[in-house]
């Protein structure tokens, strides 16, 4: 099991392809993008992920040597593998100077160029997204002295724009940084010729843009066109427009930026977790471990381990595990087999998770033999719970009811007709307004998010949850009534 794409979506219309050694690394499950650029034997990596094999394994492969190892800027949804990369190859990191980063580096300002073989890689100050942000202008100087290419990093997405709120712990409004991206993209980025190639750090799923295409890279000139957040607008407007609606931000983010901005230590070698009896595991929950379950969610559903959330690594488990778990407290892994808790550590340290104090050896079959007792989820499919509301509207008593565990944006777009609507991430807080007496059906987008949601509940006192298989996805595919409020 894999959190990289291999093959990333990109563009529908055909788009002329780099002259020079270039592979995008996409990672699903974070919505992150990272590159290798190279010529004449030499190779940048950009804003690399934190398990650095793929990269070495790349450039080995076309023949290259990493020279730089360079960030956009001090990422928050992710931790990055630059120290650790550099440590293997020598290469130097090159970081905007408004990082104040804390590792050895290359400290660098607008206008500054690097050399790579014969690809010049010029810094382009774009902050906004963060103070430190920059972009990198590309040109093959083997073939023209005009820029093939533009790395974005969180400054410029497909079809949007980084979000300006992530320093508002600092004291810096997001207003100011909103203001300091309209004068990037406009001094910037929008000056470039149509047909150069726009790179970004992120794509659809990402929690650093509100409107990010699945599209994982485009043309300038395409951007004008159908970016949301390019279309014709004066300052004012485009504050207003970028401080409106944002999403919510993890918890987990500060603690990122500040890891990256130490530079996270190297990964131990296979990221293999320590191999744990039932015993032991119902030990360490006690003590105050989290157990996290990160099977499917019909597999889930089925039989678990009391008490433990199912973040499945079939959908955004990184993110989400970021959002619901305390960093503080060790964590418990419950998979299918040892590779499925492999891949959960490996990701888990992709966000800064380190404290993983093993994996329940033998799977939910171990806890079982153990004579441990199982927590099972009920599930019903969307026509289940459409006949349930139907008969609802024909009784006295009210005797349910339904919790849409959606983003906002999701729920504006349509929702069942009398559903509560109350965010995951704020699903604790919303808890006031639900009923515990009542049967509660938990609905999210694609039927990932609702399991989570169960144990969430479950922990603070509403017992009788049901999770309705597929979620809003199945039940506008079938075609039933949804309204907007």
């Amino acid at each position: 099991m894999t959190c990289t794409v291999p093959d990333s979506p990109g563009p529908r219309e055909a788009l002329p392809l780099p002259t020079f050694e270039f592979k995008q690394f996409y990672m699903g499950c974070l919505a992150q993008a990272s590159y290798l650029l190279g010529c004449d034997g030499e190779a940048a990596i950009i804003d690399p992920r934190r398990d650095v094999d793929i990269y070495l394994d790349e450039a080995r492969a076309r023949g290259l040597s990493i020279r730089y190892v360079i960030e956009t800027h001090l990422h928050a949804d992710f931790v990055s593998g630059h120290r650790e990369l550099a440590a293997r190859t020598g290469a130097t990191i090159l970081i905007s100077h408004r990082a104040n980063a804390g590792f050895p580096h290359q400290a660098v300002n607008d206008g500054d160029v690097a050399r790579v073989g014969a690809l010049s890689l010029r810094i382009l100050e774009t902050p906004g997204h963060t103070p430190e942000s920059i972009s990198i202008l590309v040109t093959d100087t083997r073939v023209s002295d005009k820029p093939q290419m533009v790395l974005t990093g969180d400054t410029l997405f497909i079809g949007d724009v980084g979000r300006p709120d992530l320093l508002g712990s600092k004291g810096i409004t997001a207003e100011h940084m909103a203001g300091l991206l309209y004068d990037s993209l406009h001094e910037k980025l929008l000056p470039l010729a149509d047909d150069v190639l726009v790179y970004p750090a992120h794509g659809a799923g990402s929690l650093c843009g509100k409107n990010l295409s699945k599209d994982t890279f485009s043309t300038m000139g395409r951007q004008r066109e159908t970016n949301v957040a390019l279309q014709p607008m004066d300052r004012d407007a485009f504050i207003r427009f970028l401080t409106k609606d944002v999403p919510e931000t993890p918890a987990y983010f500060p603690m990122d930026v500040e890891i990256n901005r130490r530079g996270a230590p190297a990964l131990e070698p296979g990221m293999r977790p320590r191999p744990l009896g039932a015993a032991e595991v119902k030990a360490l929950q006690a003590a105050g471990a989290v157990v996290v379950d990160v099977r499917p969610s019909e597999e889930y559903a089925a039989g678990s381990v009391p008490q433990s959330l199912n973040i499945g690594l079939d959908g955004q488990f990184a993110s989400w595990a970021g959002t619901l778990v305390d960093p503080k407290r060790n964590i418990v892994i419950v998979a299918r087999d040892e590779a499925g808790a492999v891949e959960a550590r490996t990701r888990l340290a992709r966000v800064g998770f380190e404290k993983v104090a093993g994996w329940l050896a033998g799977g939910i079959a171990e806890w079982r033999q153990a004579g441990f007792d199982l927590e099972t989820t009920a599930q019903v499919t969307v026509g289940e719970l459409h006949e349930v509301l139907a008969r609802g509207k024909a009784d006295t008593g009210r005797t349910f009811q339904v919790v849409d565990v959606r983003r906002a944006g999701e729920w504006s777009g349509g929702h069942i007709e009398g559903a509560i609507h109350a965010p995951l991430h704020l699903l604790e807080d919303h808890a006031a307004y639900l009923d515990p007496a009542l049967k509660t059906y938990l609905v999210c987008g694609g039927g990932y998010r609702s399991p989570m949601a169960a144990e969430i509940l479950r922990e603070i006192g509403i017992r009788d949850v049901v999770d309705v298989k597929g979620g809003m996805a199945a039940w506008k595919a079938e075609d039933l009534p949804t309204t907007v409020s």
